[in-house]
């Protein structure tokens, strides 16, 4: 018998057997091959982590690579994210960026990638220069537009005029996984696109579906499933009972409101593409999604789900501060916080981060400028806190305090000299035309690095620099561009009030 890790919600090996043998079965339900869309992160499901503790972030890459001998990937991203050049929030990069990104991951997997896809391609200029980008790298892409008559007239949508018009991507194996860097990149009209030219052809292909979330055999208002729907909120989507599973086979699962709206347009499509055969009665019907049966410890998932609420609920406020999202999304967060009965301040790290802006504002007392603080919390649950000098700033203080716990150094040690620091403020001000003296992060980390190979103690604070990784941070104000470039980069999940550092309008 296998022992459990404390503190751990998830079993990743049993998830791993429970997911390969429900792929495996799907695939041979098809004589000739399964196209399975891929919804959610693929490679660094950092989401996924963080509400399944013990849930590795890679798992679904583990995955793929067992199936290696029998897999392939067509990779699918709308020209409309690439034109407008919305980023993955998680890694702060664009979707186009994160294809090339992906690629890469996959290729260091052992993966196959097919080709990828341009979806609703309608000339954009940003989604012309990605193509070329990438058939001069040797990849094959491909352009599809959108699918005349869909949603409505099935007629059309299964005709030489709708999935006919579409280029066909040539696959190999019998597995062919469609995925892409985030919703709505056009993978489940590339998966019917293919069967409606397979069928054609006289091959036997069929379609299934793998989304981690919602977990459909969890209960509807499970924190994990609410997390879901504040992850998505500015999408706003929400979780719902599959009415079709229900009537069908009188048993309540979760899935979620496109799905379930798209479900009688997609059956009548599938039965048009078929010749009759729909495959499947439900959505809950066409996934293949074991991740329910990973759970091993339901109090530990709920509580780390419900910090995940908390944290995007920061998230939105942010990203509505920013221009970025509108007020309803910010709304919604805080209507599901609600429903589990927590604040904003039941985040741990929140209040100390902004106990630190206020004592760095009484220490400061009768200078200008906006004071901040920020809190990190440690594995072993003591809470670091910092604040913004004229020297650094607060996410730069913090972390130097968290590395110095860690490392068991005395607090009043400065494992980096002011001299350093005030050499480097000199050099920005003086030689870069600079205003902002004070150091980011991303600066302090290079002094550090730098002053690591004359100075023990400074060795000491970066070599703990790993034990920060995926442990909670909150800053008084949104983290500027150097700040937060450094917290990805260590993988601290770190979460801002919606407040800006400075009131300067142009941050670079």
């Amino acid at each position: 018998m296998r022992a459990v890790v404390k503190n751990t919600g998830f079993d990743n090996l049993k998830y791993l057997n429970e997911q390969s043998a429900a792929i495996l079965e799907r695939i041979e339900r098809f004589s000739d091959k399964l196209y399975l869309e891929f919804g959610g992160k693929m490679i660094g499901d950092y989401h996924a982590m963080r509400v399944l503790p013990g849930f590795d972030p890679n798992v679904k890459m583990r995955l793929l690579h067992k199936l290696r001998d029998k897999a392939e990937i067509v990779m699918c991203i709308h020209a409309g994210d690439i034109e407008r050049r919305k980023m993955r929030a998680d890694f702060g990069i664009t979707y186009d960026a994160d294809i090339f990104r992906m690629i890469d991951e996959y290729r260091g997997w052992e993966l196959d990638v097919a080709a990828v896809v341009i979806t609703r391609f309608a000339e954009q200029p940003a989604a012309k220069i990605f193509k070329n980008k990438l058939e001069r790298r040797g990849i094959r892409t491909y352009t599809h537009r959108f699918t005349k008559g869909y949603p409505t007239d099935v007629d059309t949508i299964v005709s030489d005029e709708g999935y006919g018009a579409n280029e066909y991507i040539v696959t190999k194996k019998p597995l062919v996984i469609v995925s892409g860097p985030g919703p709505g990149s056009g993978k489940l009209a590339t998966c019917l696109s293919q069967l409606y030219h397979d069928h054609k052809q006289g091959l036997a292909s069929g379609y299934a579906k793998f989304e981690t979330f919602p977990i459909w055999n969890i209960p509807l208002k499970h924190p994990v499933n609410v997390a879901y729907e504040a992850a998505t909120a500015d999408l706003m989507d929400f979780n719902m009972i599959d009415p079709f599973h229900l009537e069908m086979y009188k048993q309540t699962t979760v899935n979620y409101n496109r799905d379930v709206e798209v479900f009688p347009v997609l059956k009548r499509i599938l039965k048009k593409i078929t010749g009759g055969e729909s495959y499947y009665e439900s959505p809950t019907d066409m996934g293949v999604n074991r991740v329910g049966f990973g759970i091993v410890n339901d109090e530990i998932v709920r509580k780390a789900a419900v910090q995940e609420v908390i944290a995007r609920y920061f998230q939105c406020a942010c990203d509505y501060r920013m221009g970025y999202v509108e007020k309803e999304a910010v709304e919604k967060t805080g209507l599901l916080m609600e429903d589990l009965e927590v604040k904003p301040e039941h985040r741990p790290v929140v209040e100390p981060a902004r106990q630190a802006a206020k004592e760095a504002q009484k220490k400061g007392k009768g200078n200008q400028g906006i004071y901040c603080g920020a809190a990190l919390e440690l594995s072993d649950g003591t809470i670091v806190t910092g604040k913004n000098t004229p020297l650094m700033h607060a996410a730069s203080s913090a972390v130097l305090n968290a590395v110095k716990a860690i490392a068991g150094l005395p607090e009043d040690i400065h494992i980096l000299s002011p001299n350093v620091i005030q050499s480097i403020g000199e050099l920005k001000q003086d030689v870069f035309g600079s205003k902002a003296v004070s150091l980011d992060l991303e600066e302090i980390l290079i002094a550090l690095s730098m002053s690591a190979t004359t100075n023990p103690t400074a060795q000491k604070a970066m070599e703990s620099l790993t034990a920060l990784r995926d442990q909670p941070m909150h800053i008084t104000h949104i983290p500027t561009p150097g700040d937060e470039k450094a917290l990805r980069k260590l993988r601290i999940h770190f979460t801002s009030d919606p407040e800006f550092a400075t009131q300067n309008l142009y941050d670079g």
